[in-house]
């Protein structure tokens, strides 16, 4: 029988015949995240590993082949407004080749009592930056809702008032709008913070910034969106 093979494979060797799978192996992959942001990107107050970007990293890791590797930038920083963030990334110029890049600003136009207006302009400009950081592709980003600060310790020795959790709201809203009138996935975490008062773990030691645990849940909520994004 082995003979017939080899005799059938010689006569139409013309054909591509051969009496082995031509299965090239599969090359490693590589991919890249970007996260863009303020301090709850940055992970205030957690450690490096304990942030959202870096949960989802490990949590991608896990989900993909051994051989397969993740890396991860991330520009974001404590205070950083949209205008922080849009003059940062202009500053640092990152290459357009991420294959999934993460968007959550807006808290410290809020707390330092911009102007809305200056969100509505700036966030549009973010959003179309993190696209072209995308390899242009929408598909490749994730906007994330903003944390409400005022189920915090903090929030509550600030003066805490409903008006805190209203503006958020506007700003979220306005976020998710404009992503979902222009094909980019918005993903909702405000609401496991509000649970900061009810579940202090979900606090950080500083009374204000989502705790490790808090980070988990985002990435629970982020991860399958991601895998899908990536594959």
């Amino acid at each position: 029988m082995k003979k017939l093979v080899i005799y059938l494979c010689f006569i139409i060797s013309a054909f591509g015949c051969n009496s082995n799978d031509d299965v090239s192996p599969r090359v490693p992959q590589t991919y890249s995240i970007l996260s863009l942001g303020d301090s709850y990107t940055i992970g205030q107050s957690v450690c490096e590993t304990c942030r959202f970007p870096e949960q989802l990293k490990d949590s991608l890791t896990d989900r993909f082949r051994e051989d397969d590797n993740f890396n991860i930038q991330v520009i974001a920083q404590t205070g950083w407004t949209t205008t922080s963030l849009i003059n940062n990334i202009n500053s640092e110029n990152p290459a357009n080749t991420y294959d999934l890049v993460t968007l959550l600003i807006g808290v410290n136009n809020q707390y330092q009592n911009k102007p809305f207006s200056l969100y509505e302009g700036e966030f549009p400009l973010l959003a179309d930056k993190a696209i072209e950081l995308a390899r242009g592709n929408v598909n490749s980003v994730i906007v994330i809702s903003i944390p409400d600060y005022a189920f915090t310790p903090f929030g509550q020795g600030f003066g805490f008032s409903p008006t805190i959790s209203e503006e958020i709201d506007q700003y979220n809203s306005f976020a998710e709008n404009y992503c979902n009138a222009n094909g980019i996935t918005f993903i909702n975490i405000t609401d496991i913070t509000r649970q900061g008062l009810a579940n202090p773990n979900l606090v950080a030691s500083d009374g204000l910034h989502p705790s490790e645990l808090a980070y988990s849940l985002f990435v629970e909520r982020l991860l399958p969106l991601a895998i899908e994004k990536i594959q």
